[in-house]
C-alpha cells in the first residue's frame, strides 16, 4: 500500500507529526470554518468541535492510521476505516470533501512544523492521506448503495406517532416515513443521524442508536438531555426534549454502524451502563422478535431504577427469551422498584461470563475501560468484545481498543 519511499519518511517523521496533530487539526479546524462556514452547517457538530472531542479523533485516526501502514504494509486497519465510514455515511459526506479537507489540513502541517516540511515529506504523508481517503471513499460509496441511498443524500422525514418519557432526563420518540414508505432496513445497533434546524438557524445533527426492534414498521430512538457540569448542554438532545412532540417530523438518515449482532447460535453478552443500553435493548429487542433460543446475558449498570431508561423494555425481552437472564446494578437502589438488583458499581467478579460468547459493550468511556479489562480476564478474547461508542471514538483512534 505505502511505497518503500514514502515509508521511509512518514517513520522518520511520525513522532514530530503525531506529537504536533492536536495543535495542527487545531488550525486545519478553525481555518476550514473561518472559510468554509457552511461545513457548520448541517454537517460538522459544533458541540464536539467546542469540546476539542472532534479534533482529537482526527489527530489519532490519522496517527493510528500511519502507524497501522508501517506496522503492517500489505493491510489496511479494516476496524478503524469500517467505524470511520460508517459515521461519514451517516452525517453524509461526499467525495469533494476529502479535497476540501486535503486543502486545509496539509496547510496547518506547514504552518506547524515550518521548515521540517520539505517537499520529500509534504509527498509521503500525502500518500498516506490519500491511501486513507481512498479507503474510505470506497466504503462509504458500498454503505450508500446498500442503504439504497445516493452518497450524502440519505436524508428523508420521519413522522413522529409517539412520545414516551422514559426517566425525567430521557425520551423516546417512536417514529415512521413521513411519506408512507417503508422503513428502511436496519441491523440490530445501528443509529439514524437527525439534523434539526437550531434557534439560530444553523443545523446540527447527532447520531442516535435504534432502541426498539430493527424489523418493525416504525423505529424507535431514546434521547437522553445532555446536561453535563461543566460542559454545555447538548443542543440536539435539550431541542429534542423541549420541543418535539407527537405529529412533528424529524430529518433522519439511513441507519448505518458497524456495531451490529452476529448472527448465530453461540452465546451473547449485552453490557451497558446509563444510555449506553439503547443499541443493546435494540439486540434484546431483535432477538426477542426472532424467538432466539442462544442463550442471553445482560449485565447494566445505572444511577438508580429511575435512571435506568428502557428497563421495563429490557426485563420483558429478557422474560420472553428461553435462555436469557439480567444482572442489573444501581448506585442508589431501591429493593421496592427493583428487587435482586445489586448495589453499587458493576463488578463482573462470580459472573459466569461464557469465554466464548460475542460480547457487546456500550457506556461512558471509563465504564467501558474497567469492564474490558475484566471480560479479559475473564477469559474473554479481545477480538469477541465489540463496543459502541457515542460521538467520535477517542478510543480506538489512541489504539486503545
Amino acid at each position: 500500500m505505502l511505497s518503500a519511499e514514502s515509508a521511509v519518511l512518514v517513520r522518520a517523521t511520525l513522532p514530530a507529526v503525531g506529537g504536533a496533530l492536536d495543535e495542527i487539526t487545531a488550525r486545519f479546524y478553525s481555518a476550514m470554518f473561518t472559510e468554509r462556514p457552511e461545513l457548520l452547517d448541517g454537517m460538522f457538530n459544533r458541540g464536539n468541535q467546542a469540546s476539542g472531542a472532534q479534533r482529537r479523533a482526527l489527530a489519532g485516526s490519522i496517527a493510528a492510521f500511519a502507524g497501522a501502514l508501517l506496522a503492517d504494509p500489505d493491510a489496511r486497519p479494516d476496524v478503524l476505516l469500517n467505524r470511520i465510514a460508517h459515521k461519514h455515511a451517516a452525517v453524509g459526506v461526499t467525495d469533494d470533501q476529502y479535497t476540501i479537507v486535503h486543502k486545509y489540513l496539509f496547510a496547518a502541517i506547514a504552518e506547524v512544523l515550518g521548515e521540517a516540511v520539505t517537499p520529500e515529506v509534504v509527498a509521503a504523508w500525502d500518500e498516506v492521506y490519500w491511501l486513507m481517503a481512498g479507503a474510505l471513499i470506497v466504503r462509504e460509496t458500498r454503505l450508500s448503495q446498500s442503504a439504497g441511498v445516493e452518497p450524502g443524500g440519505s436524508w428523508r422525514q420521519w413522522l413522529v406517532v409517539e412520545r414516551r418519557e422514559e426517566t425525567p432526563e430521557t425520551v423516546s420518540f417512536l417514529i415512521r416515513p413521513a411519506d408512507g414508505a417503508a422503513a428502511p432496513k436496519a441491523l440490530p445497533g445501528q443509529y439514524v443521524s437527525v439534523r434539526m434546524t437550531m434557534p439560530d438557524g444553523v443545523r446540527q445533527l447527532r447520531q442516535y442508536s435504534l432502541s426498539g426492534a430493527p424489523g418493525s414498521p416504525s423505529r424507535r430512538i431514546t434521547v437522553k438531555r445532555a446536561q453535563e457540569q461543566g460542559a454545555p448542554d447538548g443542543e440536539m438532545s435539550n431541542l429534542l426534549h423541549s420541543t418535539v412532540v407527537a405529529g412533528d417530523e424529524l430529518t433522519c438518515s439511513a441507519p448505518f454502524g458497524e456495531v451490529v449482532l452476529e448472527d448465530s447460535d453461540r452465546p451473547v453478552v449485552l453490557v451497558s451502563a446509563g444510555i449506553g443500553t439503547t443499541p443493546l435493548v435494540s439486540m434484546l429487542e431483535h432477538l426477542s422478535a426472532t424467538g432466539a433460543t442462544r442463550p442471553v446475558l445482560v449485565l447494566h449498570a445505572d444511577r438508580s431504577p429511575a435512571d435506568h431508561a428502557l428497563r421495563f423494555d429490557l426485563h420483558r425481552c429478557v422474560e420472553s427469551l428461553p435462555q436469557a437472564r439480567a444482572l442489573v446494578w444501581y448506585e442508589r437502589p431501591d429493593p421496592v422498584q427493583a428487587p435482586g438488583a445489586r448495589a453499587g458499581l458493576m463488578d463482573l467478579d462470580g459472573v459466569d461470563i461464557p469465554s466464548d460468547a460475542g460480547v457487546y459493550l456500550c457506556g461512558p468511556l471509563p465504564f467501558m475501560r474497567a469492564i474490558r479489562g475484566q471480560l479479559l480476564r475473564a477469559g474473554v478474547a479481545a477480538r469477541n468484545i465489540h463496543y459502541e461508542v457515542f460521538g467520535p471514538d477517542l478510543w480506538l483512534a489512541d489504539g486503545d481498543f
